[in-house]
């Protein structure tokens, strides 16, 4: 045999057994290393308001949820200001125009019925005392002259024309000085004066406010503040806004605390006396009043504070705060309904109350809602391509 023969025989021998030898080693690393499968497919598929994940989607295991709530007592807290109480307050206006000569009462002075608030110059109260004591006298001549007539017609001089016209005078005569005494007194004045009017105070109180100067021209007419304010700082109102699902079971008569920022570790009891018939169109807010008493005087008119009520079992499940989350106008949450299917829905809800909503609409107790991760579903329904419209030629032929 040709030696070089040989040799390229031997070495392609040589070639194909270390061929072989790399693929079985290639084949054996091949089995003994982890055993790969097919990616999962974890794009959701999303129908109108619905979003399903598949079985095995590790995005729907990292979505939390939470059960809505059965109705329950809850303590409600809620804005508020604080009033006057209108039924001890008193807002004076002057009766008469006149200028301002002096002005005895100042805010803070306590004042009984009666007591002088400030001095007007008055020309017109002046002419109220003179048609006063005008009426008066007329009243005397009227009845002078019907005593005249009474006897003359008793001798059978007068007759009985002159006798009934005799008494209509002396009745229009007391009419007119009933109303023009009347005025005067009203005011605590008599009829005698130097168009010196005294402005006094028709309750017993305290001075609150006070809207005039020395000097100033005054008409009964006028718009603008009061000339005084008197009350009893005693005793308050408390207005709170509230909300319609706030207030399901409330009734008069059930206590409430109110608080107050300037005063942080105090809290002052009060009542629940009446709650409007009615809902602000505008602000979508009920109107509620309580009385507040205030011996110590520690709380002040128009201040803002914080009314604390129990509200009893109402009609509204509860729902988590997280759970409801604000798009565009609308609040919206998240249903689980299905094993791995979320449903979007709209809802509508009270005020927050320690992290909890009373449920007005849209939601029923039980049902589970998303609270962590409701943001993702709503970019992910976002996102979606929109539905695509009919085809009219479609629509023309089933029609045929």
């Amino acid at each position: 045999m040709n030696p070089l023969k040989s040799r390229f025989a031997v070495e392609a021998l040589l070639a194909f057994i270390f061929a072989v030898c790399v693929l079985l080693a290639l084949l054996l690393l091949t089995g003994c290393g982890p055993r790969t499968e097919p990616a999962e497919d974890g794009k959701p598929e999303i129908r109108g308001e619905s979003i399903t994940f598949p079985a095995r989607s590790s995005a729907s295991q990292r979505l939390a949820v939470e059960r809505v709530e059965a109705p329950a007592e809850r303590d409600v807290t809620l804005p508020a200001r604080l009033t006057w109480d209108e039924e001890r307050t008193v807002r004076v206006f002057p009766p008469f125009a006149g200028r301002v000569t002096r002005i005895v009462a100042r805010p803070g002075d306590r004042v009984t019925v009666g007591s002088p608030l400030a001095e007007l110059m008055s020309p017109d109260f002046g002419q109220a005392q003179a048609d006063a004591r005008k009426a008066q006298a007329d009243l005397e001549v009227s009845t002078h002259a019907l005593e005249r007539v009474k006897e003359l017609a008793a001798h059978g001089v007068a007759s009985a024309k002159d006798l009934d016209q005799a008494q209509a005078d002396q009745r229009k005569a007391q009419a007119e000085a009933d109303r023009a005494l009347g005025r005067v007194n009203a005011y605590g004045h008599g009829i005698a004066g130097d168009n010196r009017f005294v402005l006094k105070s028709p309750t017993a109180g305290v001075v609150v406010e006070r809207n005039l100067n020395p000097g100033q021209e005054l008409r009964p007419d006028q718009p603008g503040a009061p000339l005084f304010v008197i009350t009893d700082p005693t005793h308050l109102w408390i207005v709170i806004d509230a909300a319609e699902g706030d207030v399901a079971g409330l009734k008069a008569g059930v206590p409430l605390t109110v608080m107050s920022s300037q005063f942080p570790d105090m809290t002052f009891p009060g009542e629940l006396v009446q709650i409007a018939d009615f809902i602000d169109p505008t602000t979508r807010t009920l109107k509620l009043r309580g009385a507040v008493p205030n011996k110590d005087r520690s709380l002040k008119g128009e201040m803002f504070v914080s009314a604390r009520i129990r509200a009893p079992r109402g009609h509204f499940p509860t729902v988590a705060s997280r759970a409801v989350y604000l798009s565009g106008t609308s609040n919206y949450a998240f249903v689980r309904t299905g094993a791995a299917t979320f449903t979007r829905r709209a809802v509508r809800v009270g005020r927050e109350n320690d992290g909890r909503y009373t449920v007005l609409s849209g939601l029923r107790e039980g049902d589970e809602v998303v609270v962590a991760g409701n943001l993702f579903l709503d970019q992910l329904l976002a996102s979606a391509p929109p539905a695509p419209a009919p085809d009219p030629t479609e629509r023309t032929a089933d029609s045929k």
